[in-house]
């Protein structure tokens, strides 16, 4: 049996869509979302071992496609239609075949583990699953449509940075207080003052338990009025108007996705620490390999020691000394050649991205979204406000780092001197960094082809998949941490980010140094004595530098203020996918799609 071959992008070949429930567009980038090469290395696997069959953890291409065959189209599953490609059994969901494998792969999962886990018991009808798959299809595909409508830059680089940067300035002001300990306020009750929102009231309080139960209620209930503006826009008017398929699909979008999912387990700071360490481990890892225990051991000794006639002091002292000016040579010459390098490769690529850039009248202009025309003038103002294009250094993502840092505090001389750098590049003469400028183009550039790139898109959704289904299956319930292990979970997290960070802008950057200050006592030890003295000294170091990243990554640890910051997140993801939402409201847009029968 061999897999059938990945089809082509659809400007060679057109494909099979499904029965059409919106005016398509025309896509621009769909070139840029293939992955050859990893169809090559699937090709070169199925020749090595064309009659093995994958194993039941392997996460390939091959497993994956197996794995739908098998939930999605069990009709096919090892008959006539096993040749045939899944864009032939299933509607696609998407303008990417990389995309469409892996949202399929989720959706055959989920189906897997949460539908037919009592579905199947009551009856082997195939059609209950047919109208769900057909139900997302038609939904993906508007939902992308609108996605291209949105100005990612905006909404990555600067409005989503911008709610984080208030998360930030009101967790701290929460905890600042020149109150005594018994006058201090809840932390909680600043930062809903300065924060409100209408799902986190009251503010839950272990000793009133009507407080915790009427909080609940109130986000559950916000929860079902995101989902229903949703489903109001994106449904098909035939399922709106079925009231048991919306309810049912909104009670499995609000209490299992966004309930169970986001507002139960994400927004938990020791879960969030964990997926930071995660991450800047597997930057460490490319950036650091480790060692394969294999290095040659050199014998440095000179030919007197081996001959035995160098010994005692003279010979610890002469091997000490040694060993250290060779070192400390060793070390100058790599750090040296390797710092050389980096300023090379950074210089030629800044200078080829002026290059490519320089021919360029403009940037790109700002999307607008087509799909939706406002009907009121302060709506289209916002509208006209939003495709503005602001220049790349005037967007919120550099206040966050400022702020996330507390730049302007533990070096405000930086600080001041950068700010000051930044208002010369966009507004001083030549203004290279304004909107349309040099600099301003090859930054756009930068962004939309390191980080916006749509190629990423299926490595991202790959990740997220292997990460919720490991094995292609429900990870096992994650037991919640005690408070001991949350804190030591805190400290990974912690030594992982000093751990890519240089020992010399660390100390300079946190303001320790406490291994160098070295009084007159110390100075007269001897050199066992002055050794133990250092490895003090660099453990209270280091130990004074963990607590310091443990204070910003604290940030980051209240649940509670978690969901303001990830539900104001998703409200702002809404409005701009779906702009009648935020302006017509929920009941008015049911009222206009089903005509006052809801």
């Amino acid at each position: 049996m061999t897999q059938p071959p990945l089809r082509p992008p659809s400007y060679l070949q057109p494909r099979l869509k499904a029965a059409p429930t919106f005016s398509s567009t025309s896509l621009d980038t769909i070139a840029t979302t293939t992955t050859p090469h990893v169809s090559r290395a699937s090709s070169r696997s199925r020749q090595a071992s064309p009659t093995r069959l994958p194993p039941p953890t392997d996460v390939s291409d091959r497993a994956t496609t197996t794995l739908i065959r098998r939930v999605l189209c069990p009709h096919t599953h090892g008959g006539s239609g096993e040749s045939r490609p899944i864009e032939e059994l299933l509607p696609p969901l998407t303008s990417s075949n990389d995309v469409d494998l892996q949202l399929y792969a989720i959706i055959a999962i989920v189906v897997k583990e949460f539908v037919y886990s009592w579905y199947g018991k009551i009856t082997q009808d195939q059609g209950f699953v047919e109208e769900t798959v057909r139900i997302i299809a038609h939904c993906t595909r508007a939902l992308e449509q609108r996605l291209r409508a949105v100005d990612l830059e905006s909404l990555v680089l600067n409005e989503i940075p911008e709610l984080v940067e208030s998360h930030v300035m009101a967790y701290r002001t929460s905890h600042e207080s020149i109150r005594p300990p018994p006058l201090v306020p809840d932390s909680r009750v600043v930062y809903h003052t300065l924060i409100p929102h209408p799902a986190f009231y009251p503010i839950p309080d272990s000793n009133v338990p009507a407080a915790m139960l009427e909080q609940s209620k109130n986000e559950a209930a916000y929860r079902q009025l995101l989902v229903q503006g949703v489903l109001a826009v994106l449904l098909p008017t035939e399922d709106l108007s079925n009231a048991c398929l919306r309810t049912l699909v909104a009670d499995v979008i609000g209490e299992m996705i966004l309930g169970n999912g986001i507002s139960g387990k994400a927004c938990q700071g020791w879960l969030i620490w964990e997926g930071i360490t995660r991450v800047l481990e597997n930057v460490k890892a490319r950036l650091q390999p480790e060692a394969t225990g294999e290095e040659i051991e050199v014998d440095t000794r000179s030919r007197l020691e081996k001959s035995g006639l160098l010994s005692g002091d003279t010979e610890n002292m002469k091997k000490h000394h040694e060993h250290s000016r060779s070192s400390l040579y060793t070390e100058i010459f790599w750090q040296s050649l390797q710092y050389g390098y980096m300023v090379f490769i950074t210089i030629r690529f800044v200078i080829l991205g002026l290059v490519a850039v320089s021919s360029q009248s403009t940037r790109s202009p700002s999307p607008s979204n087509s799909t939706y025309k406002s009907k009121t003038s302060a709506t289209a103002e916002t509208a006209k406000a939003l495709t503005f294009r602001r220049p790349i250094l005037s967007l919120k993502i550099f206040s966050l780092i400022s702020h996330l840092l507390d730049l302007c505090v533990r070096m405000p001389w930086l600080c001041g001197s950068l700010s000051l750098l930044q208002y010369h590049l966009i507004s001083s003469p030549p203004q290279v960094g304004a909107t349309d400028g040099l600099l301003d183009k090859f930054l756009h550039r930068l962004v939309h082809t390191h980080i916006l790139a749509p190629s990423r898109l299926p490595t991202l959704l790959h990740t997220l998949r292997t990460t919720l289904f490991p094995h292609n299956t429900l990870a096992p319930p994650t037991q919640v941490p005690s408070p001991e292990q949350q804190l030591a979970i805190r400290r990974k997290c912690a030594a992982t980010v000093l751990g890519l960070i240089p020992p010399v802008v660390a100390r300079r950057f946190f303001a320790v140094d406490v291994a160098n200050s070295n009084n007159s006592e110390e100075k007269h030890a001897d050199d066992d004595d002055d050794d133990d003295g250092t490895a003090a000294k660099a453990k209270k170091t280091k130990e004074a530098m963990l607590k310091e990243i443990e204070d910003v990554l604290d940030i980051f640890g209240d649940a509670y203020m978690n969901k303001h910051l990830v539900y104001g997140i998703l409200e702002l993801c809404i409005v701009r996918l779906f702009p009648e939402v935020g302006e017509t409201g929920v009941r008015d847009l049911m009222e206009g799609r089903l005509g006052g029968d809801i």
